[in-house]
């Protein structure tokens, strides 16, 4: 009976020690939980953070990943369009160099050929010494013409101022003017005036009045008032060149000196 006392004592004894236990427990169990929670919360989050970083690394990976790819790939592409724009270069360099090489021989052969130019050039100096030649030719024909014409206008001038002075030829009684006796030589004047002949003017002939009226030298050109006169010579006055004038009288004579004066 003892033993079961005790026992019930014993049993009495752990409810009390249990419920002081509860009591206990439940009087601590709200720090417990909070402390729960607080180790569970860092629990989650050192969980989460490391979740997180292991996100983190392996999106890093990805991007790096993606981030090489794209700009290998963007290398690539400008390594294509420098390529490409290098290639273009150098087939634009060598098109320049064969159309100018190709427009130079063109231009050289068929525009400007330095032999057919070189040829050409000589032909045009040939042509152009035969040209001077002719041109010296011309020049010296024209020369010698105005020489010839103004040698025959000198000696038509000559045989007019002779015509003129006729009077002033020299005779057997009367030396003349032209005739000095203190020349060895006579006068060139001199000589002129006994080459010319008289004349009859055929105006004065059909008037049978006396007029020293023409002359001729001994080329046979007549000279009959001026030297621009005597070109056109009518044949009458050639047949009357050998006549002698008659004697004029002293009308006669005034009628003579105002057709000189008139002529």
């Amino acid at each position: 009976m003892a033993d079961l006392l005790k026992l019930k004592q014993q049993v009495e004894e752990l409810k009390r020690a249990y419920y002081n236990k509860n009591r206990e427990a439940e009087a601590d169990r709200k720090k417990e939980t909070q402390a729960a929670i607080r180790i569970q919360s860092w629990f989650r989050a050192c969980r989460v953070r490391t979740y997180i970083r292991h996100l983190n690394k392996k999106a890093i990976i990805i991007q790096k990943a993606w981030r090489g790819f794209a700009a290998r790939a963007r290398v690539r592409q400008m390594v294509k369009a420098a390529y490409f724009t290098m290639k273009m270069n150098f087939y634009n360099d060598m098109a320049v160099r064969i159309q100018k090489t190709w427009r130079g021989f063109y231009y050289r052969k068929y525009i400007h050929y330095f032999y057919a130019r070189k040829r050409y050039l000589e032909q045009i100096l040939m042509k152009n010494e035969l040209v001077r030649k002719e041109l010296d030719e011309i020049e010296k024909a024209r020369t010698r013409e105005k020489e010839y014409l103004e040698a025959e206008k000198e000696q038509k001038m000559k045989a007019y101022q002779a015509y003129r002075l006729h009077h002033l030829i020299s005779t057997k009684q009367i030396p003349g003017v032209f005739n000095s006796p203190y020349r060895q030589i006579p006068h060139e004047m001199e000589l002129l005036l006994k080459q010319v002949r008289y004349q009859v003017p055929t105006s004065m002939a059909h008037r049978d009045t006396g007029y020293l009226g023409g002359l001729c030298d001994s080329t046979g050109l007549s000279f009959s008032g001026s030297p621009d006169s005597q070109r056109n010579i009518s044949p009458k006055t050639w047949e009357l060149r050998t006549r002698l004038p008659p004697i004029a009288t002293k009308k006669g004579k005034a009628k003579i000196t105002q057709t000189v004066h008139n002529r």
